[in-house]
């Protein structure tokens, strides 16, 4: 009866915080560039002695999805997306950090930002010079037109890389980084689309059945909590007759 109350406690707490995990999902499901949070549950057991059947459940909510999200047109200059797998290197709060989100703007030094990070380029943080014209290469190039001239003159390149999920976290301020804490490699194969964002990859079908599961999972552990209770009730009643 003791060990029960454990997991019945610990599976309300998990479906609990799970659903605060997809509805976080669901209120980025409009944000640009948001990769889905997953929640991963894994079994512990209770330290000390005599607690060896016990275990709770504990949550992982720092696993993300990498799935891409849906790719919209913009026609800007400055607005980038990356088609397939690959990330943009920003200089984050706490250092290096990746994003999908490519709305880039240019800040009154000429450096480039996203969401006021800073955009990483192969040599540092990319600052452009007074330009007429900007295009955005496939591979990431940066060429521009001066003020005056007719031709493009390459001036940068973005920083690209690419990663597996299990590589990466979330950081308090919502961007990607290495769960190594060492910068990922550039990566030549990432392909840049000019003119495009990329969408949320929050899908709110799929968030909203899990949430649906969540509730379900978390009466089931309510009814085992009262069970346990009318158990232990009834032990305490055949010992005292």
């Amino acid at each position: 009866m003791d060990a029960l109350i454990y997991t019945a406690v610990s599976g309300a707490e998990r479906a609990l915080r799970g659903q605060q995990v997809r509805a976080n999902n669901l209120a980025n499901i409009d944000t640009g560039g948001f990769r889905a949070n997953m929640e991963l549950a894994t079994a512990q057991t209770v330290q000390g002695y005599g607690y060896d059947d016990r275990h709770m459940s504990q949550l992982q909510a720092n696993s993300v999805s990498t799935r891409q999200g849906t790719l919209k047109a913009t026609g800007r200059e400055l607005d980038v997306a990356i088609s397939g797998v690959g990330f943009l290197a920003v200089d984050g709060p706490t250092g290096e950090a990746y994003t999908r989100a490519g709305n880039m703007a240019l800040d009154e030094n000429g450096t480039l930002r996203i969401n006021g990070n800073v955009v990483l380029g192969e040599g540092g943080p990319i600052t452009l010079p007074e330009y007429s014209k900007i295009d955005i290469g496939t591979d990431g190039t940066i060429s521009i037109q001066n003020p005056g001239t007719t031709t493009m003159q390459t001036v940068d390149k973005l920083r690209l890389v690419k990663a597996e999920a299990s590589e990466l976290t979330k950081n308090e301020a919502g961007l990607l980084v290495a769960r190594s804490g060492v910068p990922l490699p550039t990566d030549p194969t990432v392909v840049v689309r000019s003119g495009h964002l990329e969408g949320s990859n929050v899908s709110a079908v799929e968030e909203m059945v899990a949430t649906m599961s969540l509730n379900r999972t978390f009466e089931i552990q309510m009814k085992l909590f009262k069970a346990s209770d009318s158990m232990a009730e009834t032990g305490n009643r055949l010992i005292s007759g």
